[in-house]
């Protein structure tokens, strides 16, 4: 039987979690452009908006797929649900194709033409309603799977991101799992969570072993190494703060046999 992870890793993950969980809400930098970052952050007053970029966020690079929105507010003059639930299928199959593609797929025109449909016939135009009255967080999940195209991954990603960022209660957390990315994979395998080569059950019961009680609390915590530090072929071992018990850190000379490293990774505390 091969040793289990080291526990300091998860129990640093788990504290980098928790800090932004109970951090006060901020508006997300979903994409880097204020129009757009400012659509999706009126969760009050457009939550369709947060919805729609979910189902868009496939294939593409999450900028980019996040920014979909305003641009087919951009290209549809507005983004009401009055004025979304008013056309018909053929056009925002049209806004999608010109003048430029807005998803490297053209059936994600469907899969948002059919969000805005079930939004409006199962929400009453209100897609709040997915969320409101501090529902299970199952309840939550599964509200997000019954949208056409929308797997577990997207599914716990929206539910995280509720919950965490715009500060939605939930009655719990139990199924708000991580959502195992590329990054978030990576890093748990280079962390030594996981073995090489991992399934994303594997990544997934492992986050749920390490806090039960909210296994996608890890998630953000994971993913930020991956995009800021952990990257697949240059990683910045040295600026990451779980370097001094990384084990992909100490197997390329970062740190000494007993897991101790340079004097600026010696501290515990998360450096971000």
């Amino acid at each position: 039987m091969r040793p289990g992870p080291n526990p300091l890793i998860a129990a640093r993950l788990v504290e980098r979690g928790e800090a932004l969980f109970r951090a006060p809400r901020v508006p997300i930098r979903f994409t880097g452009l204020a129009a757009a970052d400012a659509l999706l952050n009126d969760i009050e007053e457009q939550p369709h908006a947060f919805v729609i970029a979910c189902l868009m966020d496939r294939q593409l690079k999450a900028e980019r797929a996040w920014g979909i929105p305003f641009e087919l507010s951009r290209r549809l003059g507005g983004f009401s649900m009055a004025h979304l639930q008013s056309q018909t299928l053929e056009r925002i199959r049209e806004v999608f194709a010109h003048p430029t593609k807005l998803h490297r797929y053209d059936h994600m025109a469907d899969i948002a033409y059919r969000g805005i449909r079930r939004i409006v016939e199962e929400y009453r135009g209100d897609a709040a309603a997915i969320w409101a009255g501090a529902p299970p967080s199952a309840e939550v999940v599964l509200r997000f799977l019954e949208f056409d195209g929308v797997g577990p991954k997207i599914a716990t990603m929206a539910a995280n991101i509720l919950a965490r960022d715009f500060k939605i209660p939930f009655a719990d957390y139990y199924s708000v799992d991580v959502s195992a990315d590329m990054h978030v994979r990576r890093v748990f395998e280079r962390l030594g969570l996981v073995q090489s080569k991992a399934s994303v059950d594997e990544v997934v019961y492992r986050a749920r072993g390490m806090h039960p009680a909210f296994p996608g609390i890890v998630d953000l915590p994971a993913w930020e190494i991956g995009r800021e530090w952990c990257h697949a072929k240059t990683p910045d071992c040295g600026a990451c703060y779980m370097v001094n018990i990384c084990p992909h850190a100490a197997a390329v000379g970062l740190c000494d046999d007993g897991g101790r490293c340079d004097d600026a990774a010696d501290d515990d505390t998360p450096g971000i």
